[in-house]
């Protein structure tokens, strides 16, 4: 299996005023494609039915998406932070999906030792209910306290890429962002597997640029429209 990766584009600024208004913390965030088809089938099988060599796949998807990203970042180290679920969610499942792919992603890029892993420094305190046909303000008010950094000094100062398997309006990559900026990290990028809403090569999101591949996809701007997330299951 294999998916085309992400390239840099420029389109017209679709967004409304609001969202041109509101800048997201991250620096740049970049998706490896749509969440259907082969990738949409390859996450649920790791997430929902424990087919943990899924995990080797995606994470070849995940470095292919770290190798564009990284083009736009510093020099140095960068420290590498999955998205959490609650420990009860991680209890049921049996692990952080999104730890999963990473520790294979980093194992499968040309670079190992420019990117480390740190796993627990990012934690979800509480199980949060689902974001599903929430509007943009009640996500930010449902995540809101939910992530805290467990040991800032594993952070301070540093530049983060924080990771996880699926985005669908940036809400989660936002908040967590902004924890970490918060407890001393120097900048935050933010690498997915797949974004649930169709869109062109690169859409505006917030601010800063969210990129997919295929030219297939139509403009659809996220953080412009209400009521469109896809069941995901994080």
């Amino acid at each position: 299996m294999s998916f085309p990766v992400s390239e840099d584009a420029h389109p017209d600024d679709v967004r409304c005023l609001l969202c041109q208004r509101v800048d997201p913390p991250y620096e740049r965030a970049l998706a490896y494609g749509s969440y259907e088809g082969g990738l949409r089938d390859l996450i649920h099988l790791l997430k929902f039915q424990q087919v943990t060599p899924a995990a080797k796949v995606l994470g070849r998807v995940l470095a292919g998406t770290i190798a564009s990203l990284e083009k736009s970042m510093p020099v140095g180290t960068i420290a590498v932070v999955p998205v959490p679920l609650h420990k009860k969610k991680q209890a049921q499942r049996g692990f952080n999906q999104a730890e999963r792919i990473a520790r294979n992603a980093l194992q499968q890029l040309s670079r190992p030792k420019r990117f480390e892993l740190c796993a627990g420094v990012l934690l979800r305190r509480r199980d949060t209910s689902s974001q599903i046909g929430l509007t943009s303000h009640q996500r930010r008010e449902n995540l809101r306290g939910a992530f805290v950094v467990s040991d800032p000094t594993r952070i301070s100062g540093r530049d983060i890429l924080l990771v996880d398997d699926v985005v669908t309006t940036g809400t989660t990559a936002a908040e967590c962002a902004g924890v970490l900026l918060r407890a001393g990290a120097a900048r935050v990028w933010v690498a997915t597997v797949a974004r649930t809403l169709k869109i062109s090569n690169v859409i505006s999101l917030s601010g800063k640029e969210f990129s997919v591949p295929g030219s297939e996809f139509s403009v659809n701007p996220p953080s412009c429209t209400e009521n469109r997330e896809m069941r995901t299951g994080n």
